[in-house]
C-alpha cells in the first residue's frame, strides 16, 4: 500500500517521520476551510478533514491520510490569521488564557474512513506589548491556527498543557499510527 499525505504542511510530514513513516506522495486538497456561522470548533474541524478527504482521490492501493487542526477559545474559532493585525488580535485574546487545541485525522482506504480528533489544552502567560510585537516580527504566525505554533518562537510562551504534544504540533501521533494500522497501511522497515 502506498501513503498518500493530504497535506503541505511540512510540520506533519516531519511528525509523521518520528514514527517511521514517509508517504509515497503528498497531495494537498484544495479546499473551503471557512466555518460556519455558530458552528462548533470541534465540529468544525472534523467537518473540515473529512471535506479535505472527500477533496483527494483515493486509488485501490491507496491509503490516504488528512489532518485539520484549530485553535479555540471557549465557542471562538482562532484560525490561520489573514494578517498580522488579526494576529495580533489572536494573541492578545490568548494571553494569560487557556485554550483547546483541536486536531482531527481522517485516514481513507478500500472505500473506508476511520477518523478521531484530539483534544488538548495550552495555557498561554500574560504576554507583553513588546513580546507581542517580538514574535508577530518572526512571522512565525504566519499559516498556523491561532496564529501560533507550539515547536516554534511560541513555546516560550507556554508554560503547560494538557494532552497531546504533536497534536498540538498538527498531528497526533499515537492515534495516525492506530488509523494507518487500521488501513491496513504496513510500516517499511527502515534500513540500516
Amino acid at each position: 500500500m502506498k501513503l498518500v499525505l493530504g497535506s503541505s504542511s511540512p510540520r506533519r510530514l516531519e511528525l509523521l517521520s518520528q514514527i517511521g513513516v514517509t508517504p509515497d506522495e503528498i497531495r494537498a486538497p484544495e479546499i473551503d476551510e471557512k466555518f460556519i456561522t455558530g458552528e462548533l470548533p470541534r465540529k468544525y474541524c472534523n467537518r473540515v478533514v473529512l471535506a479535505k478527504l472527500s477533496a483527494l482521490t483515493c486509488n485501490a492501493d491507496e491509503v490516504v491520510l488528512c489532518g485539520d487542526t484549530t485553535v479555540a477559545l471557549g465557542r471562538r474559532i482562532l484560525g490561520k490569521p489573514k494578517d498580522k493585525d488579526q494576529a495580533i488580535k489572536y494573541l492578545i485574546a490568548l494571553s494569560g488564557r487557556r485554550h483547546r487545541v483541536i486536531t482531527a485525522i481522517a485516514v481513507r482506504s478500500n472505500n473506508k474512513v476511520w477518523t478521531k480528533d484530539v483534544v488538548s489544552i495550552v495555557k498561554f502567560k500574560v504576554l507583553s506589548e513588546k513580546e507581542i510585537e517580538d514574535y508577530i516580527s518572526t512571522d512565525d504566525w504566519k499559516g498556523k491556527a491561532g496564529a501560533y505554533g507550539i515547536q516554534g518562537h511560541a513555546s516560550k510562551f507556554i508554560p503547560w498543557i494538557s494532552g497531546s504534544f504533536s497534536a498540538i504540533v498538527g498531528l497526533p501521533l499515537f492515534e495516525t499510527n492506530n488509523l494507518l494500522f487500521k488501513a491496513g497501511y504496513i510500516m517499511r522497515k527502515v534500513s540500516r
